[in-house]
């Protein structure tokens, strides 16, 4: 309290009501491969849906560590995903492809906030994200109503065919450069003039190919947005006037004209229609799908919609398609001009020319490199920033490298680092996955073990199970990490961190058809002794995780996992409530606040079968002189951890009808 000079009250407040955080402990992490989403970022996604929205259905390529990810999610919710930078690239409308890693790579890197294009050699459009999926994208972008349609200019659009006959799929019309593919026709009845305020005759036509004047036409339904089989639906007159809409002009409710924004500041034929099509079905299984539309977006810099947000056409697209990243300008078109007094240059070549760009070039690389994986990996290292509990190491083995363990000992390593988390290796596809003969199955999974670091912070398990792979409808063999993982998570759900994942009551795999490798008794006393832990099926009762050690070789409390994610609960707990203490006085007020705040946490713990006792040390025993003039606090906090039944002993012992229990009990 500040000193008074004078007479008074002077009330104040403090808080003494703080108490330890509860703490995540369910989180997941992986690196995948995958054929889209962003690169070199942590995503956290909440079910396997969401993945195959976000990073794509599994492949061939990448089938072991998409389902390591989806078993997961499978016990949890919680998933962090990373796709490694390899030789992935972007598709572009021209040019050179190019990594855009992310929406913060394509904001350093390739928008301009000025309007102006910075990347001139990959043209106007990018896919969003990197792979071959982008190559099936086109972007059609109408500039103004005369392109948009219907539209009948007195002397241009006429027909030069005097043997149009119905079911005839070509026509001759005088000037061809005034058409392109994807136009939809309508020509009058054999004596009609069109007009652009109606349907001539209903019938409407894409265009599919043209040779100089020479069209190649097909119908087409406006309401489905189908191309039908089938020529002329009726005879076609010499010299009549026909009507060309935009392909995608049924998308749109009206032309481009000016926007109300742009009119108000004096300005005059800034908008746009935008529409981003799957052009060969890659992915929507559809060709010719179209994903999204941008209806009535500005050239104008500085125009905003009626809401006051950004109707700049660069910003629309980079704020809400999902799809495709602007680049640059298509050059006809005005660059980063204001709307004030502006009438805008929205002609793209030919009053009637759309501007229709097929995105090409985008590359898949599923091929990760130890060392690629391993820099993706490290996105988890932050565990000041990155909340993480269980790190998922997928296949133990990159296609690319298809010897050793360095991917698992670079993730067992950052667990060890971060001493927050725990991660779960299985040993290497050719250990076990067509191998005939279980000792030496036995042997190999032996082997790994033994090759990889003694850590408490790891998990490994026996092997591989067969799934089924619904999006490519055939079985395959994967990782059981995943699972492991899973089963941690779905612990921490039905009880608390602090239970073993293991056994009958909360091990049980899902999804497992059979396993790759699914070891005796005789095999499972050999795996237990190199610190893995075996996943049996057992028949009639379901495939378990029989065992719950962890990697660590020295035999002590922590070579158990549900001791290990015991001290990580505490440690993770207490450590964030200790914060508070910091920049406060070393004393005993200070001190005995700790213990107030701490034990209570503990006797909680207890009573939830977590510990069997503890103490809490934090007084002037520990926090000497020397101490607090070093400006630090100790406290010592003793555990006693509730430890897991590994072996069950049962003892029958027959006696004489005669002789009471009393009398050999102990026998």
């Amino acid at each position: 309290m500040a000193f008074q000079v004078s007479p008074g009250v002077n009330v104040t407040e403090k808080d003494l009501t703080n108490i330890v955080p509860a703490v995540s402990t369910s989180s997941g992490g992986i690196v995948i491969t995958a054929e889209k989403g962003p690169i070199d970022e942590i995503t956290t996604v909440t079910s396997e849906q969401e993945l195959a929205e976000i990073f794509g259905k599994p492949t061939a390529d990448n089938f072991e560590e998409w389902f390591c990810a989806a078993n997961f999610l499978g016990y949890g919710n919680n998933l962090k995903v990373v796709r490694p930078i390899t030789g992935l690239l972007n598709s572009v409308s021209t040019g050179s492809a190019v990594l855009i890693k992310n929406t913060a790579d394509y904001l350093d890197t390739y928008y301009s906030a000025s309007g102006a294009g910075q990347v001139s050699n990959i043209g106007t459009w990018a896919a969003r994200e990197a792979g071959t999926l982008g190559n099936s994208l086109k972007v059609s972008l109408c500039p103004n109503s005369t392109a948009f349609g219907p539209h009948s200019q007195s002397g241009t659009l006429i027909v030069n065919d005097a043997t149009a006959a119905i079911g005839d799929t070509t026509i001759t019309v005088d000037d061809g450069s005034l058409v392109q593919v994807g136009d939809i026709l309508e020509f009058g009845d054999a004596s009609a003039v069109p007009s652009t305020s109606g349907a001539p005759s209903g019938f409407y036509y894409k265009v599919t190919a043209i040779s100089t004047h020479v069209l190649t036409i097909a119908r087409f339904n406006p309401q489905t947005g189908v191309t039908e089989t089938g020529g002329l639906r009726h005879a076609v007159v010499d010299d009549a006037k026909f009507l060309r809409h935009w392909e995608y002009y049924f998308n749109f409710s009206t032309p481009p004209t000016t926007t109300d924004d742009t009119a108000a500041a004096g300005g005059s034929l800034d908008e746009m229609h935008i529409a981003v099509i799957d052009e060969d079905g890659s992915i929507t299984g559809t060709a010719g799908t179209i994903l999204e539309t941008f209806e009535g977006v500005s050239q104008a810099f500085d125009a905003k919609t009626s809401t006051g947000a950004s109707n700049y056409y660069p910003q629309v697209i980079y704020q809400q398609s999902k799809y495709i990243y602007w680049i640059d300008h298509i050059a006809t078109l005005s660059d980063g001009v204001t709307k004030v007094g502006t009438t805008f240059d929205n002609t793209v070549g030919d009053a009637f020319v759309v501007s229709n760009t097929s995105l090409t070039s985008g590359t898949d690389d599923y091929a990760a490199t130890n060392a690629e994986i391993a820099t993706a990996y490290e996105k988890f290292n932050d565990s000041e920033n990155v909340d993480l509990s269980l790190l998922i190491c997928g296949p133990s083995q990159t296609g690319a490298d298809a010897t050793g363990d360095t991917k698992a000992t670079a993730v067992m390593d950052i667990a060890t680092a971060r001493k927050d988390c725990v991660a779960f290796i299985s040993p290497a596809r050719a250990d076990v996955v067509g191998v005939a003969n279980a000792i030496t199955q036995t042997q190999n999974v032996v082997s790994f073990a033994d090759g990889l670091p003694s850590t408490s912070y790891a998990v490994i398990d026996s092997g591989y199970k067969y799934m089924y792979d619904r999006y490519n409808d055939v079985y395959r063999f994967v990782p059981l990490n995943g699972d492991t993982a899973g089963l941690c998570a779905r612990t921490d759900s039905i009880a608390d961190a602090w239970f073993s994942p293991g056994g009958f009551n909360r091990g049980q795999v899902r999804g497992a058809v059979k396993l790759a490798f699914n070891p005796n008794q005789t095999q499972r006393d050999e795996l237990y002794k190199s610190k893995v832990n075996s996943i049996v099926s057992f028949p009639g009762q379901g495939t378990v995780l029989f065992g719950d050690k962890t990697a660590q070789t020295k035999p002590s409390a922590f070579d158990r996992i549900n001791v290990r994610r015991l001290f990580i609960v505490l440690e993770k707990a207490i450590s964030t409530a200790a914060k508070f203490q910091l920049f406060e006085f070393n004393d005993e007020f200070t001190r005995a606040q700790f213990r107030n705040l701490v034990e209570p946490f503990l006797r909680d713990v207890q009573g939830r079968r977590g510990l069997t006792d503890f103490s809490v040390v934090c007084d002037d025993s520990n926090n000497t002189g020397d101490v607090i003039d070093r400006n630090e606090f100790r406290a010592d906090i003793y555990i006693k951890p509730a430890r897991s039944i590994n072996f069950i002993q049962l003892n029958f012992i027959a006696t004489r009808s005669g002789v009471a229990f009393s009398e050999v009990a102990g026998s």
